[in-house]
């Protein structure tokens, strides 16, 4: 578990905060910068900037900060690719998943301001140290006096009021130390982050987005979620049914039978997230899924992140889909273009690489017999490739904002399928999606003849 360290609520603080972060790193270019010429050497300004040291001092400011400012380095890291220097990105990394908890006292303003004075008379038990620490709250144990076992998701007190000033604040700080590359177009990224927290810090939104996902699931014994318990739920607090299955990577010590079965399970959802419902939880943290070896189900956690994709976004990546799975270079540049891959006048040798990752991204699709995720090295040559794309033809853009949320979803997904080393029919699973688009299309031509 993270250090505990209370949450400046104020605006004032929150910069304050930022400010002492720009200096420690100003100190520590100006202290690298006395060894290093001490040593007879003349750094870069950059080299300065990117100590191990320095990026260590930016991610834990950030997380120490929580809510917008640690989503803005999630963000950058998770959108950025191989864009960032290295030492930036691999400390950036630990937002992911990094936080420092509230101290109990805090806990008990943000439980009494919600709940009111004698909210402790509702709990035979509730366990203050959390069983959980993230960018936008803590969650915690508790069980009531009529015995029900509850997850308490509570959210760090001052965070939806700072998320509009925290993003600009956190941006000038990025452009101040000059963290970023100069062509980096951080606006959209900045932007994103303020809707998204906007979201995610709205908790009754994220229980009715929990309704949804178990709507759609009723009726699938293979999967359980927690039902939220509405007469304790407020924006800042989600009190929710605890489940306790195991952490479902531990799974990758169970038969290959099993391990191969939860994987098809989450391969089939994350396809009928997208293509089917336009609803996606884009949250690929392994935390919010479990495994319960008792009732043989898979538990979805955290809806936060949920976003949702109208008709015509579906559509367009199902051809997309087609075009990687069985269409000509042709074929999948125009749909890559219409997902927002590609525009009108880039470069022909940005077109083919694009085609060339979109390809190596969907090999699983594509093979004969049922992939073998363990033993895949697709996660490398897709970095490679990404890497050589911006030495090579130094043009580039990021997709939009709806599609990295997929690249977040999948990615999370393919590193879960490669931890429990899976074997996954690919091809069959996405099947009826295929048939779709041959239907839809097979469709167009009989209207246009007609």
């Amino acid at each position: 578990m993270a250090s505990e360290r209370r949450v400046t609520a104020s605006r004032t603080g929150r910069l304050g905060l930022l400010g002492r972060l720009a200096g420690g790193i100003a100190g520590g270019m100006v202290g690298e910068g006395v060894r290093r010429v001490a040593g007879g050497q003349r750094p870069s300004l950059n080299d300065l900037l990117l100590t191990p040291a320095n990026a260590r001092r930016l991610a834990d400011g950030l997380s120490e900060m929580r809510g917008a400012a640690m989503k803005v380095g999630q963000l950058i890291s998770m959108d950025s690719g191989q864009m960032l220097p290295p030492q930036l990105s691999e400390v950036l990394a630990r937002l992911r998943e990094d936080a420092h908890q509230m101290p109990l006292g805090q806990v008990a303003e943000v439980l009494k301001n919600g709940w009111g004075r004698d909210w402790e008379a509702n709990f035979s038990r509730f366990l203050f140290t959390p069983i959980a620490a993230a960018s936008i709250g803590q969650v915690h144990e508790a069980v009531l006096k009529d015995g029900r076992r509850l997850a308490i998701k509570v959210q760090y007190p001052g965070i939806r009021e700072s998320i509009d000033s925290d993003v600009d604040n956190v941006a000038m700080l990025l452009r101040m130390v000059r963290v970023l590359p100069d062509d980096f177009d951080i606006g959209p990224v900045l932007e994103e982050a303020k809707r998204q927290l906007h979201i995610e810090a709205d908790y009754q939104a994220e229980a009715a987005s929990l309704m949804r996902f178990a709507a759609k699931l009723e009726g699938d014994s293979r999967f359980e979620l927690p039902r939220p318990v509405e007469a304790l739920s407020t924006r800042d607090i989600l009190a929710m049914q605890f489940l306790d299955g195991h952490p479902i990577e531990r799974l990758a010590e169970r038969p290959s039978a099993l391990r191969n079965s939860v994987a098809a399970s989450l391969t089939e959802l994350a396809l009928r997230e997208v293509f089917d419902w336009g609803l996606v939880q884009t949250d690929p943290n392994f935390a919010n899924y479990l495994y319960a070896p008792g009732s043989d189900q898979i538990q979805l956690l955290d809806f936060g992140a949920t976003r949702e994709y109208p008709p015509a976004s579906r559509a367009a990546l199902c051809r997309l889909l087609a075009a990687c799975s069985d269409g000509s270079d042709s074929d999948l540049a125009d749909a890559a273009a219409e997902v927002g891959y590609l525009a009108d006048g880039d470069p022909a040798g940005y077109r083919r690489s694009v085609v060339s990752l979109l390809r190596t991204a969907t090999e699983p699709l594509r093979a004969a017999q049922p992939f073998a995720f363990g033993g895949s090295d697709m996660a490398r040559r897709m970095s490679d490739a990404v890497l050589e794309m911006r030495l090579r033809d130094r043009f580039g853009r990021l997709p939009p904002t709806e599609v990295l949320y997929l690249h977040r979803k999948l990615g999370g997904l393919y590193l879960l399928l490669t931890r429990l080393r899976a074997v996954v029919d690919v091809r069959v699973l996405a099947a009826p999606y295929l048939d779709q688009t041959e239907r839809r299309d097979a469709a167009n031509v009989h209207q246009g003849a007609a």
